[in-house]
């Protein structure tokens, strides 16, 4: 039986097994948010013009809800004008929100956990507090089947807030202990693995369907049965504004999509929804760790990321999580990209593709024309040694 299979006996299992209580859910309701429209909230988002943020305020807009933005008045400052915007900083400027109660706060800006206990603390009479942490929050990725009782990652000093690619997933553990400090069951922990879509400017899904588009030989690493995970930030965000309307809280891993998905469907759908003639080519996980290569989205299944596509999100399910189906996402996030200017997407790339060890984070400047030179000596090489 294939790991693919596995999991999706497992989340059949565990969703028709187990009820909301069994799942660590408190609140009036464990249902998708049906049965007519919800009771009007108030609801305060920490950050809410950066990529996940305008997701989450339009899904509460279309709910009826009033949305109040605080931030510091620098990112996207012509999105939602019709918003009272409240300007601040986390580091010590929150005198904007002093005074203030909100139905729900909704936290998608907190990486450093005095920041997050200081929001908490001076929100502490408002109904809910949802904080957006990352599956980076667990000590490793290793097993398969994480669920949200297992270990979470420590700084061996809590006092550090710099934040870095080691202290980034330690750091967002403190957070939500923040939160659930203050809030207790009021407070709602949301891990997300990769979060995806129309709007993600780290391209690490966006270079899949982008190449795909194209045409022609594609690398492909791996094989086609190694599993899939990430969250359409659209999906995210309604499901985030659904369980604060039914006072749903916990703390849940936020992947998808609901069904289990693989490599090789994923890179299927891309064909499909581009048109293109793309011809697939799977590269041993062995042979790209010798070559030096990495792709983004995809992880070998062995060493201390092994489970990082496998984490169990059956309390997520239970918490009314849907996804829209992978081909919406592909596509949209295609179509997202062609409407962009050579100056939004530097060297014409999506900046997470293929990297050779040494090559600058993804951050840097790789052209596309690097990124098919690395594609095609990889694929020459593969073919040497096949």
């Amino acid at each position: 039986m294939t790991d693919l299979q596995n999991r999706r006996d497992f989340l059949k299992t565990t969703a028709a097994a187990a009820g909301a209580l069994s799942l660590g859910l408190t609140g009036t309701s464990a249902c998708a948010g049906g049965g007519g429209p919800p009771a009007p909230m108030t609801i305060l988002v920490l950050g809410g013009t950066g990529f996940i943020g305008p997701h989450t305020v339009e899904y509460a807009l279309s709910r009826g809800h009033t949305v109040t933005l605080f931030n510091r008045g620098r990112t996207n400052t012509h999105l939602f004008p019709e918003l009272e915007k409240l300007v601040g900083d986390r580091d010590g400027d929150l005198a904007a929100l002093e005074g203030r109660r909100w139905d729900a706060v909704i936290d998608n800006s907190g990486y450093v956990p005095r920041h997050v206990r200081d929001s908490a603390e001076l929100l502490a009479d408002s109904g809910r507090y949802l904080f957006v942490s990352s599956i980076s929050a667990y000590k490793d990725l290793t097993p398969d089947g994480i669920t949200e009782d297992y270990e979470v990652g420590r700084l061996e000093d809590p006092t550090v807030e710099q934040v870095t690619g080691r202290t980034y997933g330690p750091l967002k553990a403190l957070c939500e202990e923040a939160v659930q400090d203050v809030f207790g069951d009021r407070a709602n922990i949301v891990r997300p693995g990769y979060i995806v879509g129309p709007g993600d400017t780290t391209d690490r899904l966006t270079y899949w369907p982008v190449r795909v588009s194209m045409g022609g030989d594609v690398a492909a690493p791996g094989t086609p049965e190694d599993p899939i995970q990430f969250i359409d930030a659209r999906d995210l965000g309604g499901w985030i504004v659904r369980m604060l309307e039914n006072e749903i809280g916990g703390v849940f891993n936020g992947l998808g999509p609901t069904e289990p998905l693989n490599m090789g469907t994923m890179l299927e759908v891309c064909r499909e929804v581009s048109g293109s003639d793309a011809v697939f080519h799977w590269i041993d996980a062995e042979f790209l760790a010798e070559q030096g290569v990495f792709f983004p989205i995809w992880g070998p299944r062995t060493g201390p990321s092994a489970g990082a596509n496998m984490l169990d999100i059956s309390r997520a399910i239970a918490a009314g999580y849907t996804s829209r189906p992978v081909a919406d996402t592909m596509r949209d996030t295609l179509e997202w990209w062609n409407t962009l200017t050579e100056e939004d997407r530097p060297g014409g790339t999506p900046r997470a593709g293929p990297r050779k060890r040494g090559m600058p984070p993804p951050s840097g400047p790789p052209t596309m024309d690097t990124m098919l030179q690395i594609e095609v000596e990889l694929l020459e090489a593969w073919q040497s040694a096949e």
